[in-house]
Formats: structure tokens, sequence, C-alpha cells
């Protein structure tokens, strides 16, 4: 599914890494400094945040991740894992609204109106403050196991990838930084989306379902493009369009790999959404839960842990939560059990364990990413650096919402 969406946001990464902008950039914010942890946790905070543009962070953050590691002296596939890990397990979690709060919601709303009378708080951000908490937990999570137990297993890097040393920007550098495209490319998309004639709204006038969040990750990666091209030109770097042309096509040779793993990895997605097996052993476990008798919160904390199990091998949180909320909706109403709490249960489980699933979508892409430092990378060896943090984030975040539940505190607005 992402097939189309890696080339498109990798052609503008293309040309703004080729140009030297993304370089000149890390130049201007890192500088000489070897500020370690502020750039560990910087990764970390926007691998969170990015859930804002969907799956944009899966794509875009994490070659930026493996050079900024490298140029500060860390292991640059730490720098992938790291920003894999934030943007998979923290999926959920955000201190704004995301693209994945309307859709939950929308679900949640419909399997609440089948409750009699029920009046409950099914909106958008009726998971508000409890995400916005979990985004200060998981970051100390990450930053924790980042720092005592993957940098001193991955040691030092040396390998071919090798970074230049730092040297202060130039002049025409620093010009060349200031030139406005930036700004007037994103003017632009604002007025396009926000003034009178925002014809990158949707057909009622809002944002869901619009050409502007069903394409920011086109729009992400035509802004990189452009500015990328104004920088190789007003620094010197670019003298005509071939010089364009050949940054378009740089990363295409890196894709070659991720082609031949998306290939098999698209056969065995085919044959096991052919098949149902996902579907029909999540309604199994589903039933067998719903059988048992346990106290309110044994059986939520049942039900996050039954969610990271079968978000093994059923990725797709709008999917599952598809027919999963018409059965554990109602269960959990007969408890006592709000539908916002229940929604709250099903994102803990459901973000937990998406680094070690191998039928995420987008773990192909990933491994590109790391094979490109490290030929012999396996998806055993991302296993290997991930599953720490995937049951440090589940035990963490079900100890909050115990406490959260246990003190009777909102979920959201």
């Amino acid at each position: 599914a992402p097939l189309g969406m890696v080339i498109i946001a990798m052609f503008g990464l293309g040309v703004a890494q080729h140009s030297g902008f993304i370089d000149a950039c890390i130049r201007l914010g890192v500088g000489n400094r070897k500020e370690k942890r502020k750039v560990i946790l910087w990764v970390i905070v926007l691998g969170l945040l990015s859930n804002v543009i969907g799956d944009g962070g899966y794509i875009i953050l994490l070659p930026i991740a493996a050079m900024l590691f490298q140029w500060v002296g860390l292991h640059p596939i730490a720098g992938i894992v790291t920003a894999y890990v934030s943007v998979a397990c923290g999926y959920s979690a955000n201190i704004v609204l995301s693209t994945m709060d309307p859709l939950l919601a929308h679900t949640t709303q419909e399997a609440a109106l089948t409750l009699m009378g029920y009046q409950g708080n099914t909106e958008p951000l009726c998971n508000y403050f409890f995400m916005s908490a979990s985004t200060v937990v998981i970051t100390g999570i990450v930053y924790w196991v980042t720092q005592k137990w993957l940098l001193p297993n991955l040691g030092k890097y040396e390998g071919s990838v090798k970074v230049e040393a730092y040297r202060p920007l130039s002049r025409k550098e620093r010009r060349a930084l200031m030139v406005a495209v930036t700004v007037i490319y994103v003017a632009l998309i604002l007025w396009l989306t926000f003034s009178s004639y925002g014809i990158l709204r949707g057909v009622n006038g809002g944002l869901m379902h619009s050409p502007f969040i069903a394409g920011i990750l086109f729009l992400l990666s035509l802004g990189a493009g452009f500015t990328g091209m104004a920088y190789g030109f007003s620094s010197g770097r670019y003298r005509s369009d071939n010089d364009v042309i050949e940054g378009l096509t740089q990363p295409i040779k890196l894709l070659g790999v991720y082609f031949v793993i998306a290939f098999f990895a698209a056969q065995m997605f085919a044959c096991f959404e052919y098949s149902h097996l996902d579907k029909c052993l999540a309604i199994m476990g589903a039933d067998l839960l719903s059988s048992f008798e346990p106290a309110p919160l044994s059986a939520l904390i049942l039900f996050i842990l039954f969610t990271a199990f079968i978000n093994l091998i059923m990725v797709s949180a709008t999917s599952k939560w598809a027919f999963m909320s018409f059965i554990f909706i109602p269960m959990f109403a007969q408890m006592g059990i709000s539908p916002d709490v229940t929604q709250c249960a099903f994102r803990i489980g459901d973000s937990s364990t998406n680094a070690i699933t191998p039928f995420l979508f987008y773990m192909p892409l990933v491994l590109t990413y790391m094979r490109q430092y490290d030929k012999q990378i396996t998806y055993g060896s991302l296993l290997k650096y991930t599953w720490r943090y995937s049951l440090c984030i589940l035990a963490a975040w079900t100890l909050l919402f115990i406490v959260w539940y246990l003190l009777k505190i909102p979920m959201g607005l």
C-alpha cells in the first residue's frame, strides 16, 4: 500500500539531500556541538508528533535521523531504530489532534449508538488528556532504552557511509538558506487550504477526507524538492536542470532493495488478507475474552494485552477497531466503562507492538534504510533492536492507564 507514497516522497527528499540542503540545515542547527542528548530527544519528539501527517514519519524522518545521529558521532542505525520506534509505538500519542483521532472516534460513536440511551463522550478529543500525558511517558521510555541499551550494543559505526568533517557555512550557503522559497510555498499551501479559494479543502469545506490531508505527503515532498532546488541554484551546487534530474534519480538507486523486499511482502500480505485469517483469529479471541467475567480494570488490562497480540498479525488500527468496537464497547458498557475509556485501552495495545510486527506495511522501507549502513541487516536484526522498546512501552503505558483509571481522571475533552 505505501509503495506509491514512498516513491513520491523520495523524489523530494532526494533533491533536498543531493543539493546539500539537508546537510546545510544540520550544520546550521547542530553545528560543531556534539549535543547527543538533544539530538536523541529531538528525534524521539519528532517521531511522536509525526502522526499528525499520517505515515509520513516512516518515510521522511528515518533517513534524516540516521544523518543526525552520525553527525554527532552516534551509530546511524541507532537513529533509524529510535525514530522508527517513536513513530510506530507512539502512533496514538500526541499533544495535538492527529489524523487517527477523528477516524477512531467516528467508529466509536457508531458503536456507542447501539447502546440504549448512551450520552457519553465520543468526540475526536475524547482521549486528548491521556494521550498528551502519554507523549511524555513514551519519550522518557524510548530515550532511556536508547541510552542504556541500544547505543552501547551498537557501539561505534565503522561502515562505508562517512559523514564529512564539520565546516562552517560559507556566506553563499547562508544566503542560499535565506532564500524565501520555503516561506512562499508554505504561505501558498495555507492560502489554498484556509482562504475562501481553499481548493485543498474537502467538498464540505472541512479538512477530513480533503486533498490537503490525503495529499500531505506529496505536498511535503514537493516543498522539499522546491526548497532543495532553490538552495542548489543559490549555493552554486546546481548549474542546470541536469543536476536536478540527478537529484531526482539518486534515491531510486536506494529503492532497488526496497522494491525486491516489497514485492515478496506484498504476496504475503495479499495471501493473508484473502484468507481473512487475521480477522478470524481476532474475532475468536474477542469471543473468548468476552466470555470471561473479570473485574472492570482487570478486563481492561486483558483487553490491552489482547489488542497488542492481535496487532502482530493485523496492523491496521481502523480495520481492527471497525469490528472490535462493536464487540467490546457494549461488553464494557455493561461493566460501567464508557466508550472513550475502551477506545483509550485499544489505542495502547494497538500502538505498543507496531515496531515488532512483520506485517507492518513500512517494514520493507525500514530494512532498506538500515541496509544502507549494514548489508547484513534482516528482520531478525530489527526485532532484536526493537522488542525491548515495545515491551517497556506496553508495560509503562498500561501502568499509566491503571493509575489514570483508579484516580478517575477524565480521558479527554
